[in-house]
């Protein structure tokens, strides 16, 4: 029998490489953004933040003490790189998109997480003059275009309701946050690996975390039971470690824009998600809609070889 064998350029091999770790990372989130909405009576947002960071640090403490090199393990030109994506990705972003989750369900939020790739890839453009393509701007588009079809397929008045809400406001400032720290990844990344980068964004955000929700525990108390233990331990390992570490790894590969046009998958994950655990239906315009979001996920992404 022969044998054959595909040889696969290192720019295809880089891009199917990056390509998974995005999408592993957005599946970790549209978890953790179920998980925010079912704990919500039974903790504040900043204390289940920093009870998921918490457990983030010290896997990462160990992971960190085993793997990196010295000199990843210190601050270096990058520090107020470092601080900006602990500020951005830790410290704001979680509290803020739980917040939000008190006030909208987790479909609407997993929806408007579909803003992403279009408000990163501004900010990419102002930041680190970092233009989109044209193949990545139609990816963008068609991306978008692809949560409004998943939108409008749960009717107008759910339109209506995504429109003015406060959670939801507070959900697309999430998104905003979420794209400054893919932005800043992307720059700490070309000098520093990307566990490197993940567990010092972790290390210098969770003492303003600890801080806060110290404060937030005497207005909203704990209800510790077993599936907020659980849940938590769940949060700080699959949708903090691996998750921020798979990100961190795809941006470094496919940069900024196209990494965030994968972000793109988590609406489609979190409505296959919120069908198996909340019994929400599954209709034509979720498959439209979720075709459309890989497909641009796949076209702007290609547009980084």
């Amino acid at each position: 029998m022969m044998a054959f064998s595909v040889q696969l350029k290192p720019g295809i091999v880089r891009l199917i490489i990056g390509i998974g770790f995005v999408n592993l990372a957005t599946l970790a989130w549209a978890i953790n953004i179920a998980l925010g909405r079912w704990l919500r009576e039974d903790i504040g947002p900043l204390a289940l933040a920093a009870g998921r960071f918490l457990v983030a640090f010290l896997l990462f403490a160990v992971i960190s003490l085993r793997l990196l090199q010295p000199q990843e393990r210190r601050l270096g030109k990058d520090r107020w790189l470092l601080f900006g994506m602990a500020l951005s990705g830790v410290v704001l972003f979680s509290p803020v998109l739980y917040l939000g989750l008190r006030f909208t369900t987790a479909s609407n939020a997993s929806l408007i997480m579909g803003l992403g790739p279009l408000m990163t890839g501004m900010l990419a453009a102002l930041l680190i003059k970092e233009p989109m393509s044209r193949r990545q701007l139609v990816g963008s588009i068609l991306s978008l275009f692809g949560i409004l079809v998943l939108l409008w397929g749960f009717s107008f008045s759910a339109w209506r309701q995504v429109h003015g809400s406060v959670g939801d406001l507070l959900i697309i400032g999430a998104v905003a946050l979420w794209g400054l720290y893919t932005v800043l990844s992307r720059e700490v990344t070309k000098t520093r690996s990307a566990l490197s980068t993940s567990a010092f964004s972790v290390f210098l955000g969770l003492p303003f975390l600890i801080v806060a929700a110290g404060y937030e525990v005497q207005i909203i108390p704990v209800l510790a039971q077993a599936k907020l233990i659980l849940s938590v331990l769940f949060l700080g390992i699959g949708s903090t470690v691996v998750a921020f570490f798979c990100w961190n790894s795809g941006v470094s590969r496919l940069g900024p824009t196209g990494a965030m046009l994968f972000f793109n998958t988590m609406p489609l994950y979190g409505l296959l998600i919120n069908s198996l655990f909340l019994n929400e239906r599954i209709m034509l315009p979720h498959f439209l809609g979720g075709a459309l979001i890989i497909g641009g996920g796949l076209m702007g992404g290609k547009g980084r070889c």
